[in-house]
């Protein structure tokens, strides 16, 4: 008896539905109905042409450990034009929707309030004295771009939160959870997983600038903040520590507030990103600790990641759940069994914001 020729039509109509969906699933990531919906939010990758094949193993990274399961787009910045061969080496990573920016040389140069002779003498004078990447300008302009300059891109516009991503960074742990969600419902502005000493050579005056800032915008500062956590004596001095800013996930709502653009301005306009070697680290954490509240600022313990020098690594449970497979017990690698992992012992010692 032949098959009916409608029967078969259905059939291969129902198949192409099926496909269909499981297309727009896997590749856009298109909610069922009860799942919590993502986040208008991007992983940002500053990046040059040459940084491909570690960008790769970042992605795989990240992919796997990750975004897999949640396609969330990323955005990709260089100072130069990317290369073809960029684009399809880091475009065949993800099924997520990739973007590719040229920075804006204003963004990427010297603003006209810079004595370039002096910066140029004090980059001789700090590479002398051994400071790290003392002798380096392009450094400084990333240092200055990531501080204040990144967020206001067109390509970052369209979004409210952002996660940094760099080359030669590995997630150790799976991560089976939405970090994007989980600071969106409970009002999250800024996370972190690693904190550390920054080497002070590298800010000398930078603390000054700070104080200064305080004394000129008193009005900008909330009764309640995290200060504590930097300074020890109510702003006298700075205790060093910083949120290691290669991995931040930000409510971008925190860069583009009044706050924050007058303190960048303010700092901007001091000359330390190129007479120094200021980095974004302590900016973006000094101004958390100035601006947000402790319940503003979130610790992702259970987040496994390595960035080459240090690495967090949960322990316990977590490190079972999530399939890590970095060593919590290696002091050669995990900063919160190492000295210079005082700082995140610290930020839990942070007293809780008072209630009325």
């Amino acid at each position: 008896m032949p098959f009916p020729r409608s029967l078969l039509v259905r059939y291969l109509l129902l198949a192409v539905g099926v496909i269909g969906l499981y297309t727009l699933l896997h590749k856009n990531y298109i909610y069922v109905p009860g799942a919590e919906p993502r986040v208008n939010a991007c992983f940002t990758v500053l990046a040059r042409n040459h940084d491909w094949r570690a960008l790769r193993d970042s992605m795989r990274q990240i992919e796997d450990r990750f975004n897999s399961r949640y396609n969330y787009p990323y955005v990709f910045l260089n100072d130069k034009p990317f290369s073809a061969e960029f684009i399809n080496m880091t475009q065949s990573m993800t099924r997520a929707q990739v973007h590719y920016g040229q920075i804006p040389s204003e963004h990427w140069s010297y603003p006209e309030w810079i004595n370039q002779t002096k910066a140029a003498s004090r980059r001789k004078e700090m590479h002398e004295e051994g400071v790290m990447y003392g002798d380096s300008e392009s450094y400084r302009h990333m240092c200055r771009f990531e501080s204040g300059l990144f967020f206001q891109h067109p390509l970052m516009q369209q979004f409210d939160y952002y996660w940094r991503l760099e080359p030669g960074i590995k997630y150790e742990c799976d991560i089976n959870y939405d970090p994007f969600v989980y600071m969106k419902k409970n009002k999250i502005r800024y996370a972190w997983t690693i904190a550390i000493y920054e080497l002070m050579n590298t800010i000398p005056t930078l603390w000054t600038s700070v104080k200064k800032f305080m004394h000129t915008h008193p009005d900008l500062i909330p009764s309640t903040n995290s200060l504590w956590w930097v300074s020890r004596d109510n702003g006298t001095t700075y205790n060093g520590c910083h949120f290691w800013s290669n991995f931040e996930i930000a409510d971008l709502s925190f860069y583009r507030s009044k706050e924050y653009q007058t303190f960048f301005d303010f700092l901007d306009r001091e000359g330390g990103f190129f007479y120094e070697r200021w980095g974004d680290a302590p900016v973006h954490s000094i101004a958390a600790a100035l601006f947000l509240q402790k319940e503003e600022v979130h610790w992702f313990n259970d987040i496994g990641y390595y960035h080459p020098g240090w690495q967090h690594c949960p322990s316990g449970n977590a490190w079972l759940d999530n399939r890590c497979t970095c060593d919590p017990n290696d002091k050669s690698k995990t900063i919160t069994n190492a000295n210079w992992g005082k700082c995140s012992h610290e930020w839990e010692m942070l007293p809780d914001t008072p209630r009325a």
